[in-house]
């Protein structure tokens, strides 16, 4: 029998922002509201990336979506149309998230490649980014006081369809942009470039295009720290879409020893996009192998110090990849749950300390009275398991399988439980302390 024992930690290290997702809680031009979902699921952040399908649905988020006229003049609020974007953030913020801002456009899969080209004026597009920063932080142009924190300056520029420009040229967007977001906005959070991946470092096989994502993040990183071209990189993106979770933490360690070895120790590693991926990928991102998966990848995350945030890849239901919930319906997906039950860790706020054996994959939460643990048995076979929490009054006990939405199964005034976890399934424990 596996056993887990769960005692207090006397350090003070946070539950992370780990079950951030891309797109925000009401979606389908405002006709699917999932609000009282994500607060149930404590979800922290919403990536604001692909929103509302092609092009942005011509309305939203993208810079030439609220800024739709180039020749107009950049410092009159009249050039400006967030309508649109408004309503989107009114309702993130309503329901308990925040928004993390993604500058730039959608990923753009047509002919023209209209909307991804390099702006005609970099300093014009970074004036008008810092007057969206303006109207969502300062109340510009009848604007608001969010407060938003992180602002993404682009996405995956080494993908033809996110950037039809050169390598040297987006590094002079990012490097204007950045510095000028910061010289007027100090307190907030700048970075990018949501780096399409790192997958060449593992493959020995890989294909020149997937060898350039590599030579990419080496350049920037050295651009950025050159004082002749000196940018502020608050944070680094990156993605990645795997069925292995020891993949995902592998991929997250070379990022964050990129970071480190580049003098960038204090930047801010985030996976801003990353999802289930192989065969049949669309169906089982949204079942328990895909809620499995990704529990056992946060329960990585939140034990390892590679990775700062994460926001999952995606929320929208009429998306494809919007593993959160069934297609094309407003019901949550077995990974809704999933993101759900780490929310209930993010609750509580701080880590507590596991011992246990190298086969169990968990993560563990405590406050002042209560403890809880995670485990995800992702693609291992059925198991007893031993759950323990020294000195509790009470355990609770919670199933997210196909047939229980993380249900409660058993509750006693004990502090040791055990039971059997079946492959692909995922349990949370929660403990009273007091």
């Amino acid at each position: 029998m596996d056993a887990i024992v769960i005692s207090r930690a006397s350090g003070n290290r946070p539950i992370k922002p780990l079950n951030g997702v891309n797109g925000g809680p009401v979606t389908h031009n405002f006709r699917r509201d999932a609000r009282e979902l994500f607060r149930e699921a404590n979800i922290p952040l919403c990536r604001l990336h692909d929103i509302e399908g092609t092009l942005g649905g011509g309305k939203f988020v993208d810079v030439r979506n609220i800024f739709p006229l180039w020749e107009m003049d950049e410092n009159d609020p009249r050039s400006y149309d967030f309508t649109f974007t408004d309503e989107y953030l009114t309702c993130i913020a309503e329901s308990g998230a925040k928004p993390f801002y993604r500058l730039g456009e959608t990923i753009d899969h047509g002919y023209l490649k209209a909307h991804v080209c390099p702006p005609e004026d970099f300093a014009k597009w970074a004036r008008i980014c810092a007057n969206i920063v303006r109207h969502y932080n300062e109340g510009w142009a009848n604007g608001f006081h969010y407060g938003i924190e992180y602002w993404e300056i682009w996405n995956e520029p080494e993908n033809p369809p996110m950037w039809t420009g050169t390598k040297e040229a987006f590094f002079d967007l990012y490097r204007i942009t950045a510095n000028l977001l910061k010289k007027e906005f100090p307190n907030i959070r700048v970075g990018g470039y949501a780096s399409c991946g790192v997958y060449a470092a593992f493959n020995e096989n890989a294909d020149d295009f997937y060898r350039s994502f590599l030579t990419w993040i080496d350049d920037f990183l050295a651009y950025v720290k050159a004082p002749e071209t000196a940018s502020p990189l608050d944070f680094f993106s990156w993605h990645i879409y795997s069925s292995d979770p020891a993949e995902v933490l592998a991929h997250a360690r070379y990022c964050r020893k990129k970071l480190d070895d580049a003098g960038f120790a204090d930047t801010e590693c985030i996976l801003d996009e990353w999802n289930w991926a192989g065969r049949d990928m669309f169906e089982k991102m949204r079942d328990m192998t895909g809620a499995a998966f990704t529990a056992d990848v946060m329960c990585r995350l939140q034990r390892s110090d590679f990775t700062d945030v994460a926001c999952y890849y995606d929320a929208q239901p009429d998306q494809a990849y919007g593993g959160v919930f069934l297609r094309h319906t407003d019901e949550p997906s077995r990974t809704y749950y999933a993101l759900k039950a780490f929310g209930r860790l993010r609750v509580l706020g701080t880590e507590a300390e596991i011992t246990a054996g190298a086969d169990l994959t968990a993560a563990a939460a405590q406050d002042d009275t209560r403890r809880a643990v995670l485990i995800a048995n992702y693609e291992k076979e059925s198991r007893p398991v031993k759950i323990s929490f020294p000195g509790a009054k009470k355990l609770s006990l919670y199933l997210l399988d196909e047939k229980h939405d993380l249900s409660l199964i058993a509750a006693a005034a004990c502090d040791t439980v055990e039971t059997v976890i079946a492959k692909n399934t995922v349990l949370l424990a929660e403990a009273q302390d007091a």
